[in-house]
């Protein structure tokens, strides 16, 4: 069984930092890729950031301010948000595209998500 955690959301105020980190655990053969996705309220989850193996790829609201990251020996992937504004207050989800031992194709998994509010 796979499980991944998400952390470090929280209340920030405009222009303040935050940053998460989503740890996935079980029986993990590889992971592909890792994603960050978020959701506000009355509007569609959307893709913040992904990094793979190819590199890293953003949304065009977040370039220049947030930073994915990720530490494969920990199965760990990082948010680093700066410049934080209102419009990006939402749930963060932590998505990860993996294989675990005993199956033949990797798989979508995701955590339950980590709440930011950034407001003064």
């Amino acid at each position: 069984q796979v499980q991944l955690v998400e952390a470090g959301g929280g209340l920030v105020q405009p222009g303040g930092s935050l940053r998460l980190s989503c740890a996935a655990s079980g029986s993990i053969f590889s992971i592909n890729a890792m994603a960050w996705y978020r959701q506000a309220p009355g509007k569609e989850r959307e893709l913040v950031a992904i990094i793979g193996g190819g590199g890293t790829n953003y949304a065009d609201s977040v370039k220049g301010r947030f930073t994915i990251s990720r530490d494969n020996a920990k199965n760990t992937v990082y948010l680093q948000m700066n410049s934080l504004r209102p419009e990006d207050t939402a749930v963060y989800y932590c998505n990860a595209h993996l294989q675990t031992y005993g199956t033949y194709r990797p798989d979508i998994y995701w955590g339950q998500g980590t709440q930011v509010t950034v407001s003064s």
